[in-house]
């Protein structure tokens, strides 16, 4: 007996809302595998589930939904191409290294800014928020980024 799910049920299997499925449907990530008698319902089988489950399974590697649609791509294409996988990866590994990168900056500043938050408080005065309330373009001497 094949196994059919609602949009609700499938959801629950996968441990995601269903608002999670409908935004896949629309980009086009995953399919109903037929609609009820009336046409009013979508229903879901085993194969759906599963490639629900490799959607989440891929972002929560770290593939955007782009990589994910050519990586399922590939996988429905029959052949698994490693090569072009690496290639994700390793432009998903570039761009991870740069916002490591970034937030390494965030919290450099974040640090600077407590650091002279904590020397001025005496002060009554905010150097953070003076600082921030600086005319736009000029920053203690600098231009803004």
């Amino acid at each position: 007996m094949a196994t059919s799910f609602t949009i609700g049920q499938l959801a629950r299997c996968a441990g995601v809302p269903t608002t999670t499925v409908r935004y896949y449907e629309r980009r086009g990530l995953l399919r109903p595998a037929t609609r009820s008698g009336s046409g009013n319902y979508r229903t879901y089988g085993a194969a759906e589930l599963e490639r629900l489950r490799f959607i989440r399974a891929a972002q929560t590697t770290g593939f955007a939904l782009d990589d994910v649609a050519t990586l399922l791509a590939f996988r429905d294409g029959g052949t698994e191409p490693c090569k072009e996988v690496q290639s994700l990866i390793a432009e998903r590994l570039a761009d991870v290294g740069q916002r490591l990168n970034d937030l390494r900056r965030v919290e450099r500043v974040l640090k600077a800014s407590l650091k002279r938050c904590r020397q001025h408080e005496r002060e009554g005065r905010c150097a953070v928020i003076t600082t921030l309330s600086a005319p736009s373009g000029r920053v203690r001497g600098r231009a803004r980024r």
